[in-house]
């Protein structure tokens, strides 16, 4: 679960509503959670769901240049601003 804490947080710095009845040049200690969000479940996947979804990632790639093509690719382009 995601949650922010501050300890001796200056009670100047909180809002108007929450300094209410807190004394000037005391500090307090801050927590801040979310209400109702369970942790990120959805995102959490098994090491078999990680390896099924980077090999699907894998295969939509465009396959590597090979070298020769790379060279053949780059000629060309130093031949056009040679003209």
């Amino acid at each position: 679960m995601n949650k922010i804490v501050r300890e001796h947080y200056p009670v100047e710095n909180l809002p108007a509503d929450l300094r209410e009845g807190l004394g000037d040049g005391a500090t307090v200690r801050v927590v801040i959670e979310v209400d109702g969000v369970t942790p990120d479940d959805h995102r959490r996947r098994s090491v078999k769901q990680t390896l099924e979804h980077l090999e699907n990632i894998r295969q939509g790639r465009v396959p590597d240049t090979d070298v020769a093509e790379a060279v053949s690719r780059i000629r060309a382009l130093r031949d056009e601003w040679e003209d």
